[in-house]
């Protein structure tokens, strides 16, 4: 039983892509929409993106975040406005033309990114510097049109947060970017049991019209990376195209130092490659839409769904997400199911555990059996999440520092990437060589080191400037 229903999924080491491709539909996280590029996210996928954003939430209101919405549509004027950054979307944007039967004055653009729209209200909210720092969040679908698409890695539309804030001051703005990278890699870690790589961007990699772009990169299972999420310093680039200005306190007109960051539904992309295993998905605890799953054994026994419906509410009331599976397929067939949807815990309740007192408890993250007391079921269980949260942590932060390696030469980068690594080099700087490492290679910069280690550029030999990461991403 449990080999033919797992080999509806292809080998995670065989074929990669198919596998991704297998436990997205399989799982029943999304389907394709009709839409070539689109996807629809079903109920268990957009459980995990609502567990997502209540955390974020959390933590997004701590630091002064308000959650509003903008519109959907923003006039082409608008993006003209900012030159670098019309030009960085440009090949990406959607534009409406006709509407209600009729030619449109002036073409909309289908949001890919909301600073012209927010810069424009802003411009019309602020004018004393009392009204800073100006601090939102927008929860919200955008349209960038792909060429090459897969589900939550990159599609035409797909769902982000994108918080927007303007500061009096290019310090506090420029604090601001990265305190929110921190928060971010927090998340990473806390939520998505995760770890990434965080620094600055090259500017080739950075955002249109930002000064500057930090961003947060994780080692898929394939030792590929995937860009999770940024934060970007703005300066007074859209302030002054948008005229987002402020009476200072003494008496003066000054434009505002704005900045904004972002994560997207990728984010469940990131989880499925970074944690899934042969078996389907592995959910980290926080996110997972199911924490918790009871399987009656001998269901149809007097008292035995009776106890797992008591055990379910204690859990419940203990905060946890738990579902009794009081299908008609059989218990092996619930183990395969809810093992490939990833659940984290699974407990098995049948007479002889109910007169023992006990209960039987298989961890999804290392596939243990154990038995513990029913008595004592809500800690237990509760410490049991903990412990798994950890481990899927642990265990992913040793595959990435594992396959970190350092190199001096393109060939050396080559071998690196090609043999499923990120790889730390040396760059003098210039925009040639970066684009040599990708021409060699076939490889990116992700981010800059935290510590610049390299003494001679990968591509050119001269002195390094700084020390990259690069990596083939997603």
């Amino acid at each position: 039983m449990e080999k033919s229903f797992v080999s509806q999924i292809a080998d995670i080491d065989g074929d990669f892509a198919q596998w991704y491709t297998d436990v997205v539909v399989k799982t029943k996280l999304v389907d394709y929409g009709p839409v070539k590029g689109t996807m629809v996210i079903r109920p268990y996928g957009y459980a995990i993106w609502e567990n997502i954003q209540n955390e974020f939430n959390k933590r997004f209101q701590a630091n002064g975040y308000e959650n509003a919405y903008f519109p959907l549509l923003i006039p082409m004027s608008f993006m003209t406005k900012e030159a670098e950054h019309v030009e960085g979307f440009a090949p990406e944007v959607a534009v409406v033309t006709h509407a209600g039967g009729e030619k449109l004055a002036e073409p909309l653009c289908v949001r890919p990114t909301s600073e012209t729209i927010i810069g424009t209200m802003y411009g019309k909210w602020i004018e004393s510097w009392r009204d800073l720092p100006l601090r939102m969040n927008q929860w919200a679908n955008v349209m960038r049109w792909e060429k090459t698409t897969r589900p939550f890695l990159r599609t035409s539309e797909f769902l982000w947060q994108e918080g927007h804030a303007v500061f009096a001051s290019a310090e506090e703005a420029e604090e601001e970017t990265l305190k929110m990278l921190d928060l971010y890699e927090e998340f990473a870690k806390t939520c998505l049991a995760m770890p990434v790589l965080t620094g600055k961007k090259t500017e080739k990699e950075k955002f249109a019209g930002a000064v500057a772009t930090y961003g947060m990169e994780a080692m898929m299972h394939d030792g590929k990376s995937l860009q999770s999420g940024t934060s970007h310093y703005l300066g007074q680039n859209f302030s002054k195209a948008f005229d987002i200005k402020f009476t200072d306190k003494d008496g003066t007109q000054k434009f505002g130092y704005t900045m904004s960051f972002g994560v997207s539904t990728r984010l469940i992309g990131a989880i499925i490659m970074t944690h899934g295993d042969n078996r389907g998905l592995v959910l980290p605890p926080v996110v997972a839409p199911v924490q918790v799953v009871i399987v009656p054994i001998a269901s149809k026994k007097e008292g035995v769904l009776e106890n797992c419906r008591a055990l379910e509410e204690r859990l419940k009331k203990a905060g946890v997400r738990v579902k009794v599976d009081d299908s008609d397929n059989s218990p092996g067939w619930k183990f395969n199911e809810w093992e490939m949807k990833g659940v984290p815990l699974r407990i098995e309740l049948g007479p002889r555990d109910i007169e023992a007192g006990k209960m039987t408890v298989s961890r999804r993250d290392g596939l243990e059996k154990s038995e513990l007391p029913l008595a004592n079921a809500e800690n237990a269980v509760l410490s049991l999440l903990n412990e798994i949260s950890e481990n899927l942590y642990e265990k992913a932060k040793k595959r990435m520092e594992e396959r970190i390696v350092n190199a001096e030469t393109l060939e050396g980068l080559l071998d690196g990437v090609n043999g499923g690594n990120f790889v730390r080099a040396g760059w003098c700087g210039e925009r040639a060589c970066e684009d040599k490492v990708k021409e060699f290679a076939q490889a990116t910069s992700r981010v800059a080191a935290k510590e610049h280690t390299a003494c001679k550029c990968v591509a050119c030999g001269k002195k390094a400037a700084t020390t990259l990461y690069f990596a083939r991403a997603y």
